[in-house]
């Protein structure tokens, strides 16, 4: 196993991070089989576990708790906070109140003292950044969590999160948790130098591209969306739609490409985002052990310029053959008011 520090941290974090959101009712629902998945991931080196409050409703956090009993002290632990959590007002988001309160939810159900990563999972634009970074610097003067960090933001608001922090002199984001895969490349345009130029840590999420990447869809193949992630969101999936038919033709070139290297396409698809220069640890969620082993058995695959070349021809740098996050669009884009004028403008009399 790889080891590389995240950002500027000083902590040292295996290049293989340990998803946990297939953990609990979305995923593997046997809290034992998950421990022992937990187990051999950290056998096989792996340092660094990151789940959230809201994956399976905080039953993840509480089987990642469990699970680390006796072995917390070795473990580089995350977790993030924004999602709504349950019925009624204040219960999500990024304002002091909700983080407060849930940070110290966060630590009873992973059964710790201490959050050595704390990650803001999405933007909020309801509250004012320095609200969330005053928060979260107070958090770490109380040892409750050791760093801070940021997944899926866009460039402009890492961009803005900094400079808030140096004129507040309040302490700024170590990390960025984006999505990043050989089908969606986009954070390669902004993101990324961002990330490089404030010196912080990138953990990348869905190498795998939603299932895409794992060889199981392919072109000319039926796919089944009645099961598994297909089910959940059958527009990702569904071999009429113009996205789709695009990922499947780059799917074909990559399964070749693989090949001829002699390796798997996940194998690929997870040794492709180790090896951009701005990421620290590659996130990968196995639902079930003989998932883990088979990413764990590229861990040591990387790749020369020829082959990064090729994949280059397949997907450009910078290109998105699909949205990768599905939980979260700027509201720029959401909210019509954002969008339109709905008013005329009042000519000059």
């Amino acid at each position: 196993m790889r080891y590389r520090v995240l950002g500027g941290t000083g902590i040292e974090v295996s290049v293989h991070c340990l998803g946990t959101m297939m953990f609990g009712a979305v995923g593997n629902t046997d809290h034992d089989d998950c421990a022992r998945i937990i187990h051999a991931a950290l056998d096989q080196g792996i340092n660094f576990v990151d789940t959230a409050d809201m994956y399976s409703a905080g039953e993840s956090e509480e089987i990642v708790g469990k699970a680390l009993q006796g072995r917390r002290d070795d473990v580089v632990l995350a977790t993030k906070v924004h999602f709504r959590m349950g019925e009624g007002l204040n219960r999500g988001g990024n304002s002091r109140r909700w983080i407060i309160q849930e940070v110290e939810e966060s630590l009873r159900r992973l059964r710790t003292d201490w959050i050595d990563l704390y990650q803001i999972h999405r933007p909020d634009h309801s509250t004012d950044i320095e609200e969330t970074l005053s928060v979260l610097s107070d958090l770490v003067r109380q040892g409750k969590i050791r760093a801070f960090g940021c997944s899926t933001f866009p460039a402009e608001d890492i961009v803005e999160a900094y400079h808030v922090a140096e004129r507040r002199g309040l302490q700024r984001f170590r990390t960025e948790q984006p999505p990043y895969s050989l089908l969606a490349r986009g954070i390669e345009a902004s993101v990324l130098p961002v990330c490089r130029r404030y010196g912080m840590g990138v953990m990348t999420w869905g190498p795998l591209a939603s299932g895409f990447l794992t060889g199981r869809y392919r072109k000319g193949q039926p796919v089944d969306l009645s099961t598994g992630r297909a089910s959940l969101t059958p527009a990702r999936f569904h071999p009429s739609i113009p996205e789709n038919v695009a990922k499947l033709d780059a799917v074909e070139e990559l399964v070749e490409l693989a090949t001829g290297i002699g390796c798997s396409l996940p194998e690929l698809a997870v040794a492709f985002a180790a090896a951009h220069p701005a990421v620290t640890s590659v996130i990968t969620g196995p639902r079930t052990m003989k998932q883990l082993e088979g990413l764990l058995k590229g861990a040591s695959l990387t790749l020369d310029d020829a082959t990064l070349d090729r994949i280059d021809k397949i997907v450009p740098p910078g290109t998105n053959l699909y949205s990768p996050d599905g939980a979260w669009r700027p509201p720029a884009l959401t909210d019509t008011a954002g969008r339109r004028r709905l008013l005329a403008d009042r000519s000059a009399g």
